[in-house]
């Protein structure tokens, strides 16, 4: 037996205080929850079909032993005792769902361990710095939210967020008063804003896509449905465009060449009847194709580069960062401008974070693991979104459940949640069923 496989069965042996189950399996459940996309109850029938494959005797843990070790394991992330420095970033957010509650949530990474140039941030880069479920948010709430985490880590370098109104005013609020701070719009935001301006108001766009939406019905139970278009999202569509340009560009391919694509089993008449109202917009889809060309660059650039002085001159003089239409030309000029502005709140050999996709990429990794108990509002399994990020081992597990009491989630719950959407809905249930148990003893036969 190799070191390495003698200290991996050395983790099935740790056992936490007052715990039935090893440290070893409490981190196998949760890495397969967080970096294996398993549900809770697949987590613990992976778990049962290993042990069975492998005619091991030992006891699954259940599904919802593994909720509550998930749940401590961001407890204690999110308050374990942070660095303090001067060079703090904090990524900013609202997290929206069923009912009237918001939760801001805060990132954080050290300047100084911003990963190196052409490198995301990712999940393990960041630390969770602070969850503020609230039932109204604006300007004055953020203010005090962003105040508090001060305590945490100290006055930040950096805060970076999109520009939501109550977010944007709580931010602005806070630099105002800690000068030594600078607000940064996520580029992503900039750009998903840039091409809302471009498509919103642009007629030929909106039949586009309302052409779009009305083929997809009509395709959807045909011989045609492998070629129907992607759906479009309500929430953050601008975010979202380039899959259904991009299907347009290739339908077009489809409409030029019928014959090459026998395997649809249909007549060339068909696909003219279903697609042909596309060849009407070709000289629009390649336009629409190189505003998004032109918006994914700057993006892409930022993302990997991050915001320095001057970094709009390396953006400008890349030789994919060219455009031929009169209108991505005012898109670039636009952009740019953008990025200049942003790289001057660098310090002279700083650079600075310039997207907060991070964070959006863990709230979407959340509502994933949520399912339909979105549905229900938050409740206490918010804490897992501290769980998701920063680095996870087998020692910070052990820790967490060492340290971490359910008592303790308990307490967090009942001062930061209350009653989630899901009791307020049984406790609605349970007055129906005594008003109709009241009203049937009422009936006189």
């Amino acid at each position: 037996m190799t070191q390495e496989s003698a200290d991996s069965l050395k983790q099935f042996e740790q056992r936490p205080c007052f715990h039935t189950f090893s440290s070893g399996h409490a981190y196998l459940f949760i890495t397969l929850v967080l970096n294996a996309c398993t549900s809770l109850r697949g987590a613990e029938r992976t778990l049962l079909l290993i042990s069975t494959f492998l005619n091991i005797n030992y006891t699954t843990p259940s599904w919802y032993s593994g909720r509550i070790w998930l749940l401590r394991l961001g407890y204690y992330k999110l308050t374990r005792p942070k660095e303090k420095a001067d060079d703090w970033i904090w990524i900013v957010d609202h997290s929206i769902q069923w009912g009237k509650e918001k939760c801001l949530a805060i990132l954080g990474i050290r300047q100084s361990k911003l990963p190196a140039a052409e490198t995301i941030v990712c999940h393990e880069d960041v630390e969770p710095l602070a969850l503020f479920p609230v039932t109204k948010s604006n300007g004055d709430v953020v203010y005090r939210q962003l105040e508090e985490t001060i305590s945490k880590t100290g006055v930040p370098k950096q805060i970076i967020s999109d520009h939501g109104t109550d977010v944007k005013s709580g931010i602005e609020r806070f630099c105002q008063k800690f000068t030594d701070t600078v607000f940064v719009y996520d580029i992503t935001h900039k750009a998903a804003t840039v091409l809302k301006r471009e498509l919103s108001t642009d007629d030929r766009w909106n039949e586009f896509t309302g052409l779009a939406t009305s083929t997809g019905k009509k395709v959807q139970q045909t011989q045609l449905a492998a070629i129907a278009p992607p759906n479009q999202r309500s929430k953050a569509r601008y975010m979202n465009v380039e899959p259904l340009i991009k299907w347009g560009l290739d339908k077009l391919c489809l409409l030029d060449n019928p014959d090459e694509f026998s395997c649809l089993e249909c007549t060339k008449e068909y696909i003219t009847d279903k697609l042909g109202w596309l060849a009407d917009f070709r000289s629009d889809l390649e336009e629409w194709k190189e505003l998004i060309h032109i918006v994914k660059e700057a993006e892409t650039f930022i993302k990997f580069q991050g915001l320095y002085r001057d970094c709009h001159i390396d953006l400008m003089e890349l030789p994919t960062f060219r455009v031929k239409t009169l209108r991505a030309k005012g898109i670039k000029k636009e952009l740019l401008d953008f990025v200049e502005q942003e790289s001057k709140k660098a310090g002279k050999d700083d650079r600075l974070l310039g997207t907060s996709e991070v964070i959006e990429s863990v709230f979407g990794k959340m509502k994933r693991l949520e399912h339909d108990q979105a549905k229900s509002g938050f409740t206490v399994f918010i804490l897992s979104l501290a769980a998701m990020v920063s680095e996870t081992t087998t020692e910070v597990v052990h820790k967490a459940l060492e340290t971490i009491s359910t008592n303790k989630i308990h307490e967090w719950f009942k001062k930061n949640i209350g009653t989630s959407v899901q009791a307020k809905r049984v406790q609605v249930n349970i007055l129906i069923k005594k008003q109709e148990q009241k009203q049937n003893s009422e009936i006189v036969f």
